[in-house]
Formats: structure tokens, C-alpha cells, sequence
């Protein structure tokens, strides 16, 4: 009997190995990672690139603490973040995860509001549903009922607005006015609370797992960005799933060049897999201020690690070398391709959404309108053990709030190829039929 212990009974098989989109178990099973584990594997495994940039950082160091020394390869990493962030966002803090950025965000931007004289200011709204992160910090501003529930009495959780899922509510996402109808939200929101209360608004620019991949509607990004420079609110973006390339540009908000934020926090990517390896990007200006008032009171034993730094430079190199931001990009279109042909050939898929390789599908019981099929069903679940015993890796997620709704986020490494894709869709397409084989007939009825 196994000594450790996770989320829930689950059992899975031992590992054995795994190398570029594949994974073996003991049995000698092939599995495609079709999600990139949780987002991670960006660049896929065993990257022999990324493993000798380890081995040789492991020969000069393993562990330098931040209080004692500086290392090459956090200076190394630091810079090149720089350089990919927005104009401005200069100055990076490391942690060893994405609950840690965006907990550390958080913490920054409070103590970026007492440096100016502004402590009246503490709520960070959010969107629900949403995903932030397992910390009581993090969760705060999660809107999403089964993983915050519990813990409610002991956080404070933070406002929420509604997510713009246009495809749920029936709008046109391509209309500018919809993203200015959700973009009102936020205003509103800050209103009713006193934009001399509200400190940030948090938005993955695409979204994670709560929203499998959600596009933001035309205008919104930038209107979210004017709102929050009108009431002097911080724009925080959680990029821990849709930085990397994964999107095709380095950091999600890229795509939307006129809404660049104040804050973005990193992980999954940053380190794929190889390391745990997060980072926050700030405003130089905001950094000065914070540290010119007596410093940053935060911080985590690992932070700034040279190994894990050393690795995440390897996956920047990689990245460019190989060209992988294009490719997912090209791969991504594919992709999306052959789920959209998917979703001709079954009616329950209600939705197909995402930029690059961040892709979701969403299942319904009536694609006109929107209803989700009966939660009982599980069909979240469901399909992801069908098509485990494929050899395919999907991941899941209920789409409305955690209770009802089931969506699947397709996501595999940046490296995959046309013949991939296709043997993904192939799965998919085998998956999806022996699920709808398994309904009940009232289900299939209604479908």
C-alpha cells in the first residue's frame, strides 16, 4: 500500500519514462500527454537541452539563499523575463509555483498601496468562475465554489464579477459592445464597493482550467485596463497557464498589446515541468517604491533557486531555438480545426475556444441552449478515464462555478507536430464515441 496520498482514491499506473509528447507507464503503455500534464510540459519531456543546462548548474550549485547570495543563473533568468514582459515590467520576484505568484502579487500590490499612502485599499476583485491558485490567499480571489467553500470561514474572500463567457450568454464575442457589456461589470463592481477600497482586478488574459481557454470578447481587454487607470486600481494578470508560448506570443496578454498590466505572475511554463519554478514581473516604479519603504515582506526558502533558474533559462532557449511559440500557433490552428470537425460529427460538443495550444472543448445537452448535461452524469470525468484508456491524457474541470458543465482543455506540448495532432483527434474522435455509446437514452434524446 502506497504512503502517499493525493486529492482522492484515484489510482493510476507507475511511471516509467516519458520523452517528447509521450509517457510510459511500467506496463510498457504509451500514453500522449494531451494536456501537458496540468499545462506544464511546454516544451515537452526529457528535452535533453534543458537536462544539461541542469546537470551542469547542479555541478556548481544546487542552493544559494537570497539573503546570502546572488547566482548567475537567477540574474540570467531575471533578464530574460524582463525582456519579454510589457515596457515598464522590469523587475522579477521567483517563487516555486503558481499559487506563490499570484499570492505574491497580491501581497506586492498591498504593500505597493500603504508605500503611497493608500491603505484604505485591499480588495482585489476577480472574476467567477476563476482559478488563482490552492493558498488561502490565492483562493480568496478563486471563484469557484467546490475548492472555496470549505475554507470560506477561514479567508476573506474577495469581490467577484462574472467572467465574459459571451458563448454562454448568447452574445456575439466578435461585437466590441460585448466586451464593454462585461467590462461594465468591473466598473460597477468598483463602485459598489469604493474605488477607494478596491487595489487590483485579477484576469487570466486567456483563461485556465475554470474557464477552459476563454477568449475575452472583442474591446474587453482594453476597456478593463482604461477602467482600472480611471479609479487607480493595479491590472494583475495571472499568466501561470498562458505564459510560456503556449498562446503563440510569450505572455497571453500579448495578443491584446493596448491592455498591458501592472503586475503578471508566471509559472507552469516557466519552468515545464522540469523544475517548480514561478515568478512575479512588476512596474520598476512600483518595485522602487516597495523597497524604498522599508521592503518587500515576503518571500519563500526556494525563491530565485540557481537550479531551477538554470532550467528555466534552458526552456527560453529552447523555445526560440526550436521555434515553439510559432508552432504552437500553427499546431494550435490545426488543432482547433479538428475540433471544430469534431464537434460537427457530435452534437453534444456545445463549444470549441482558445488561442494556440491553450484549446478547450465544451460538452452540452443542447447545443442551442447551452443547458449542460445532467451533472450526475460526470461526464467531466467520464471521458477523461475514456480516453486515459486510449492512451490520450486529456484535463477536466465543471464549467459553471465548479457544480454543473463539463469542459476539456486539449493542450499538449508546443512541440508537437501535424502527424500528432492528427493521432490526438483520432483519440478524441474514438473517446467521444464510446462515451455517447455509454449515455443513457434519455440523454441521447435530448441531444
Amino acid at each position: 500500500m502506497s504512503r502517499l496520498f493525493y486529492q482522492s482514491r484515484l489510482e493510476r499506473p507507475a511511471l516509467d519514462r516519458a520523452m517528447g509528447i509521450h509517457m510510459w507507464d511500467v506496463t510498457g503503455k504509451r500514453y500522449i500527454d494531451g494536456s501537458s500534464g496540468a499545462m506544464v510540459s511546454n516544451i515537452g519531456h526529457s528535452n535533453p537541452v534543458v537536462l544539461e543546462a541542469m546537470r551542469r548548474q547542479m555541478e556548481q550549485s544546487t542552493f544559494g539563499y537570497r539573503l546570502h547570495f546572488q547566482t548567475d543563473a537567477s540574474e540570467a533568468l531575471a533578464e530574460r523575463l524582463a525582456e519579454l514582459a510589457p515596457s515598464g515590467l522590469g523587475k522579477v520576484f521567483f517563487v516555486s509555483g503558481g499559487s506563490e505568484a499570484t499570492e505574491s502579487a497580491m501581497k506586492f500590490a498591498r504593500q505597493y498601496a500603504l508605500a503611497r499612502g493608500a491603505a484604505q485599499r485591499y480588495k482585489i476583485i476577480a472574476r467567477s468562475p476563476s482559478y488563482h491558485g490552492s493558498t488561502l490567499g490565492a483562493l480568496s480571489v478563486t471563484g469557484y465554489a467546490p475548492m472555496t467553500a470549505p475554507f470560506d470561514p477561514m479567508m476573506r474572500p474577495m469581490p467577484k464579477v462574472p467572467a465574459p463567457r459571451a458563448y454562454l450568454d448568447g452574445l456575439d464575442a466578435d461585437d466590441p459592445a460585448t466586451g464593454a457589456h462585461y467590462a461594465q461589470m468591473l466598473e460597477s463592481r468598483i463602485l459598489e464597493e469604493g474605488p477607494e477600497t478596491v487595489l487590483a482586478f485579477m484576469v487570466e488574459p486567456v483563461g485556465g482550467a475554470s474557464t477552459g481557454a476563454l477568449v475575452p470578447p472583442a474591446g474587453y481587454m482594453a476597456a478593463i485596463r482604461e477602467i482600472c487607470d480611471r479609479y487607480g486600481v493595479l491590472l494583475i494578470h495571472d499568466e501561470v497557464m498562458s505564459s510560456g508560448g503556449r498562446t503563440g506570443r510569450y505572455m497571453g496578454g500579448d495578443h491584446w498589446a493596448d491592455a498591458a498590466p501592472d503586475i503578471i505572475c508566471l509559472s507552469k511554463g516557466l519552468g515545464a515541468g522540469y523544475v517548480p519554478l514561478g515568478a512575479m514581473i512588476a512596474r520598476d516604479d512600483m518595485v522602487e517604491a516597495v523597497l524604498d519603504d522599508g521592503g518587500f515582506i515576503h518571500g519563500h526558502t526556494y525563491a530565485g533557486n540557481p537550479l531551477a533558474c538554470a532550467a528555466g533559462v534552458a526552456v527560453l532557449d529552447v523555445i526560440a531555438a526550436d521555434g515553439l511559440m510559432e508552432n504552437a500557433a500553427r499546431m494550435g490552428d490545426l488543432l482547433q480545426s479538428g475540433l471544430r470537425d469534431l464537434m460537427q460529427k457530435y452534437p453534444l460538443i456545445g463549444d470549441v475556444r482558445g488561442k494556440g495550444l491553450l484549446l478547450a472543448f465544451e460538452l452540452m445537452q443542447d447545443r442551442q441552449s447551452k443547458a449542460p448535461l445532467p451533472a450526475g452524469l460526470n461526464a467531466h470525468a467520464r471521458l477523461v478515464e475514456i480516453a486515459y484508456e486510449n492512451g490520450l491524457i486529456i484535463y477536466s474541470r465543471r464549467t459553471r462555478g465548479g457544480l454543473s458543465g463539463d469542459h476539456f482543455l486539449v493542450c499538449p506540448p508546443m512541440i508537437v507536430t501535424a502527424e500528432e495532432v492528427e493521432e490526438i483527434t483520432t483519440l478524441l474522435d474514438l473517446s467521444l464515441g464510446q462515451f455517447m455509446a455509454q449515455l443513457p437514452d434519455d440523454v441521447m434524446r435530448n441531444a
